[in-house]
């Protein structure tokens, strides 16, 4: 029988009668014929609540403890979702991420899937039970230790699983029926993808977009499982397909750009007349990077007379203080005249596959901002994306534009 993993997020799960209501999707899989694994993330708002209680039990709590403490949100739904199969007259079972085992490395809060040992699931599926399993969670197996994924991990756990167990897809639901050309809230003519190939969905992802965590889409192009994103709030009885994320091969038709993303969490700083010599870089970035803050966009410009440069780059917004003392606390390594910063800018970015075959289609979109009066910070470019970094008052106002010059308005 074909196999299938089905993962809901916590607005799915927030009430015994959303659970139910989840159940009623399981039973109508199970009836098509498959062999179901589902993962379920905590019931919305636990997760935020648990972690309130680590914080006010200390300020200083082992990283350990925390895991054993958060993971606990996603036990109770797996449990009650079992629970609630069974009464529908369908074999189920819950399973929690050592029982199986997911075996991860041993970051605590934010561990890394290293194996995962399907044969406990395969003895299941062959008793004819739905597994139910906790998502966010796994085991160290040296230490024996429960550690958890991160947030969004549920999506990890779920593409993980469906990689370990052979299945056919991975459905993803949430309250969202799919994949849109951008944020409806900001386009109200976004469209909804039919389909969308591994690396575009990558980049959405990285670059602003909330359906999927990156790291799901990393494992489900490793892995080349196809990923359907849908709506958990559909009638159980009469679901839309939502979005299949698959190769780029099983796209017929594919337009220059799939979606417009955009990111608000973007800071930019700005070190004026470095002192230009062989290592400035590293002695800027590396501190960044051992205190792990990811740099994104980088320019660097060098004066006239060679003797300094000027040196932009964005950081997330939650590190900026963080990456500004660390910046000024190199002054005397890095000689710089002054240190300027920006926190009220937006990242904005074209994706689509069918940049590779067409020239231009950046400066078109530079020509589109510019007509509109909105100034470019920064840009960045990759074989299948373009990022510009503008004031955020003309986010909306970018994204509308970008969208409409692409023909996403009735894509």
């Amino acid at each position: 029988m074909p196999r299938l993993v089905m993962k809901f997020g916590g607005t799915s799960v927030a009430t015994v009668d959303r659970i139910r209501n989840v159940a009623r999707h399981v039973a109508r899989e199970v009836r098509a014929g498959y062999e179901v694994a589902v993962v379920v993330s905590a019931m919305s708002g636990k997760t935020n609540e648990l972690v309130a209680w680590c914080k006010d039990a200390s300020a200083l709590y082992a990283q350990s403890e925390y895991d054993a403490v958060v993971a606990s949100g996603e036990q109770v739904t797996s449990g009650l979702l079992a629970i609630v199969l069974n009464e529908m007259g369908i074999k189920a079972r819950s399973w929690q991420g050592w029982q199986i085992p997911i075996e991860t490395s041993d970051q605590h809060g934010s561990a890394r899937i290293q194996a995962i040992d399907g044969a406990r699931l395969d003895a299941g599926f062959k008793r004819g039970e739905v597994a139910v399993i906790a998502g966010f969670q796994g085991i160290h197996a040296e230490t024996g230790r429960l550690t958890t994924l991160g947030r969004g991990g549920s999506d990890t756990s779920a593409v993980a699983v469906a990689a370990a167990v052979g299945a056919e897809r991975c459905d993803i639901y949430t309250d969202v029926d799919g994949v849109y050309t951008t944020d409806p809230r900001v386009v109200p003519k976004a469209q909804r993808l039919e389909r969308v190939a591994f690396e575009e969905m990558l980049e959405m992802a990285s670059l602003g977009a909330k359906v999927l965590q990156v790291r799901s889409v990393e494992l489900a192009m490793v892995h080349r499982v196809p990923t359907t994103v849908r709506s958990s709030f559909d009638d159980p009885d009469d679901a839309r397909p939502g979005t299949l994320i698959c190769d780029e091969d099983d796209i017929v038709e594919q337009q220059i750009i799939t979606g417009i993303a955009f990111s608000k969490d973007e800071a930019q700083i700005t070190l004026r007349r470095v002192k230009d010599r062989p290592g400035i870089a590293a002695a800027i970035f590396g501190p960044l990077a051992d205190a792990n803050i990811n740099v994104d966009m980088i320019i660097q410009v060098v004066s006239g007379d060679g003797a300094a440069t000027d040196m932009t780059f964005t950081v997330p917004a939650a590190d900026y203080e963080r990456a500004r003392a660390i910046l000024e606390a190199q002054a005397g390594t890095v000689e710089f005249e002054r240190l300027e910063g920006a926190t009220d800018v937006v990242k904005v970015s074209a994706i689509g596959v069918g940049m590779r075959s067409h020239a231009g289609v950046a400066a078109k979109a530079f020509r589109a901002l510019a007509e509109k009066g909105i100034n470019i910070r920064a840009i960045t470019t990759s074989e299948i994306k373009f990022s510009v970094l503008i004031d955020a008052a003309y986010t909306e106002l970018a994204v509308r534009t970008l969208h409409s010059l692409y023909g996403l308005d009735k894509a």
